[in-house]
């Protein structure tokens, strides 16, 4: 499975397809060849190193929200053993 995760753009490097984007207030370089018309303060979904398309704010942080709390999911909650697939005990 493949995971595209929204960015907000902080840098354009003018003449160039790149871009400087903030992952979780990481900063790191990405390609804007697939997308037109970005600038900085949007927001784009990407996915290993390319910008796929834009979004709004407002999905940005639903989605973003979204992987957080997958994160924060306490195993117990589920039925069987992610790891061995067996029922609880």
């Amino acid at each position: 499975m493949c995971l595209a995760i929204p960015a907000q753009i902080l840098e354009l490097n003018e003449g160039t397809d790149q871009a400087v984007v903030s992952l979780g207030g990481v900063k790191k370089p990405i390609s804007l060849a697939l997308v037109d018309d970005a600038a900085v303060g949007d927001y784009v979904l990407v996915h290993v190193g390319y910008a796929l398309n834009k979004v709004s704010p407002e999905e940005a942080a639903r989605t973003l929200a979204l992987i957080q709390a997958a994160g924060e999911l306490d195993p117990a909650e589920f039925d069987n053993d992610l790891t061995t697939g067996e029922a609880p005990r």
